[in-house]
């Protein structure tokens, strides 16, 4: 999957990674600067992925508007579309792309299609706990793990002694996922099950954080969530595709395209076209892809917009 390096996002690399050693903070993103006028109450549905994100951001929007209300909602983010077609939300987070049906059903109800807002990049961990010894796995052999159809060709992988773990030969592979609202559990069955079907013994978690708890308590445990959610209990297993080296799950690695399991963090809206968002979802996506805003994805362990990215989106979404 290079598809995330592609274009501007892979022309901002040098630029992004030029800051200091401990940040990935782009010095060029834009400053958050308030307006008046600002007021009324905001309402968000969808990704548990980014429950925390919204959470933290609309903590921040609040600071620079008190009198505005907001009220977060993380259940999966299948529910998003349902909301931001029935009104009921202003902002539909998402960990990953809508469906074609998705689409389809929002512009037949109003005529166009909704908008999708790039907030931030993730790297889609495979997690271990934090004393497993494996090196790595090839996206075959997650895909022999955690599928029933394993549609990438690889074997069925049930116990540790099929990955080279000598020592850990006969024990079982404890398997960890999230449910089917889960955007991040669709892009798990597409990007590596290539479509197929989940074995029906990875013990489906309502939301990220249980994934990770439930690896970091089992040491034979492997499991799937946003990179944001890592733990002091739990290590990144470092993914190859077929034949190629193991890149571990770092900021570099995704803005690259060398760790293939890379993708944006997504909120989508009902803007109308030739028209901006209204003021006040408007300026929380402004805070969003401000500097501030960005900081606090860093922060959430997730990785910030390059500057440039960030300001075509803030452009895109005023006119």
């Amino acid at each position: 999957m290079k598809s995330i390096a592609t274009g501007i996002l892979a022309a901002s690399l040098a630029t992004a990674t030029a800051t200091a050693a401990e940040s990935h903070l782009d010095p060029d993103l834009a400053v958050y600067e308030p307006v008046s006028g600002v007021a009324g109450s905001l309402t968000s549905v969808g990704s548990d992925t980014l429950n925390n994100l919204m959470t933290f951001w609309a903590e921040g929007f609040k600071k620079a508007y008190p009198n505005v209300t907001i009220s977060i909602e993380g259940k999966g983010s299948s529910t998003a579309p349902p909301a931001l077609m029935e009104g009921t939300s202003q902002f539909g987070p998402m960990s990953r792309p809508m469906k074609a049906e998705e689409i389809d059903a929002f512009e037949k109800k109003f005529g166009y299609k909704p908008t999708e807002v790039r907030v931030a990049i993730d790297a889609l961990a495979v997690f271990a706990h934090k004393d497993n010894p494996i090196k790595g796995l090839s996206l075959k052999q997650v895909d022999g793990i955690f599928s029933s159809t394993r549609k990438l060709g690889g074997e069925d992988i049930k116990e540790w002694g099929q990955l080279g773990l000598d020592a850990w030969k006969g024990r079982s592979i404890s398997l960890y996922g999230r449910n089917s609202a889960s955007g991040t559990y669709g892009f798990f069955q597409e990007h590596v099950l290539g479509k197929g079907d989940y074995k029906a013994t990875v013990k489906e978690q309502p939301g990220s954080s249980a994934v990770v708890q439930g690896v970091g308590g089992d040491l034979y445990a492997l499991g799937y969530s946003g990179i944001g959610y890592k733990t002091s209990g739990v290590r990144t297993v470092p993914l190859s595709t077929e034949g190629g080296e193991f890149y571990d799950a770092t900021y570099e690695h995704a803005l690259s395209g060398d760790y293939p399991l890379a993708r944006f963090l997504l909120v989508y809206v009902n803007k109308k076209p030739g028209e901006p968002l209204p003021k006040a979802p408007l300026e929380f996506l402004k805070f969003v892809l401000s500097k501030e805003g960005q900081a606090i994805v860093e922060k959430d362990g997730y990785f910030p917009m390059p500057a440039e990215l960030a300001e075509e989106v803030v452009t895109s979404l005023s006119k």
